[in-house]
Order: C-alpha cells, then sequence, then structure tokens
C-alpha cells in the first residue's frame, strides 16, 4: 500500500490512539470479557507506551488519516523472548486492502528481536492473519505454540514467537 505509514505515536496521537483502543477492544468485545466502566469505556493504561524504553506505540495513516495502531513492549510470556506485541489493530474501512500485513512488517523491521505475537483462543481471524504475516515475514521461521488448553498463567490462547534480530526484511 504505497499511501501507508507506519510512524512512532507522539504525545499528540495519544488521545486518538486511546480513541482507536475503544473500537479495538469493542471489536474483541465476544472474545475478550471485559466490560464498560462507569465512563461507558473500556479503558486502557495507555501511558505507559509514551516514556519508557521498551515500550513503543505506532500509529498506522493512509492518505494522512488514522488507519490503526500499534503497542509493543517487553511484557513477554516466554523468558527466551524480549518483544510482545500488545496490541495491534486496523480500523475496518482498512481492513482486507493490505495495510495490516505491510503495517505489521513496518512495526517489526522498527524493533528487532525475539518476539511474541498472542491471539485469544476465540479470535480465530486474528490467529490466521498472523499465520499469514509471520510466515511471508519470516520466511516460515516462526513457532507456534498452543496454550488453549494448558492450565498456564503465562497466556491463554496461541503464541506465534520469531526472532528478526538478524531478519533483513
Amino acid at each position: 500500500m504505497n499511501d501507508l505509514q507506519v510512524l512512532p505515536a507522539t504525545p499528540d496521537d495519544r488521545v486518538p490512539v486511546a480513541r482507536m483502543l475503544e473500537l479495538y477492544q469493542h471489536d474483541l468485545s465476544d472474545v475478550w470479557d471485559q466490560d464498560l466502566d462507569l465512563h461507558g469505556e473500556y479503558g486502557y493504561a495507555l501511558d505507559r507506551y509514551w516514556g519508557r524504553p521498551a515500550h513503543h506505540a505506532f500509529v498506522f495513516r493512509v492518505a494522512g488519516r488514522y488507519a490503526g495502531f500499534a503497542l509493543v513492549d517487553d511484557a513477554v510470556r516466554l523468558p527466551e523472548n524480549q518483544i510482545w506485541l500488545a496490541q495491534f489493530f486496523v480500523i475496518k474501512k482498512y481492513r482486507g486492502r493490505g495495510v495490516g500485513r505491510a503495517a505489521a512488517r513496518a512495526v517489526f523491521d522498527a524493533v528487532r528481536g525475539r518476539w511474541e505475537v498472542g491471539q485469544m483462543p476465540m479470535n480465530v481471524a486474528a490467529q490466521a492473519f498472523w499465520r499469514r504475516v509471520l510466515g511471508a515475514y519470516t520466511d516460515g521461521r516462526f513457532t507456534e505454540r498452543d496454550f488453549r488448553d494448558l492450565h498456564d498463567d503465562r497466556w491463554h490462547g496461541l503464541l506465534h514467537c520469531f526472532d528478526n534480530s538478524v531478519h533483513e526484511g
């Protein structure tokens, strides 16, 4: 997608990211057990993505308009990894147009190391998306671990892991 920009989020992007997070959480309300607060919001501890070294927020823009975001931090589930894709969202208008695939590649290229990308057990669409994206990005060199049926506090769902510290993108 030629008019896609994936940019580090600035403090000026905080409110738009927070609003997109509400859309994201609403989209996942059938697979992510959460409720609205007293203000009618899901809420998300977003401030940590500005000012902590291992935390990164990215915004996606298409033709200058917000199209999604990614939040990356170091809250990995497995000790051998370094980077957790905490949240990844593309606004519905831009889905199916290659925005997610291109944005994921740009985010991965921006932060190098041993990654984890998790999907909730019932989010079958996300599982298929990440298998395709990671397969293409890593030339099939990623692992998939299934934590759905395990009584494991680290994660409940699928976990994809890969190392792009030497990947040429």
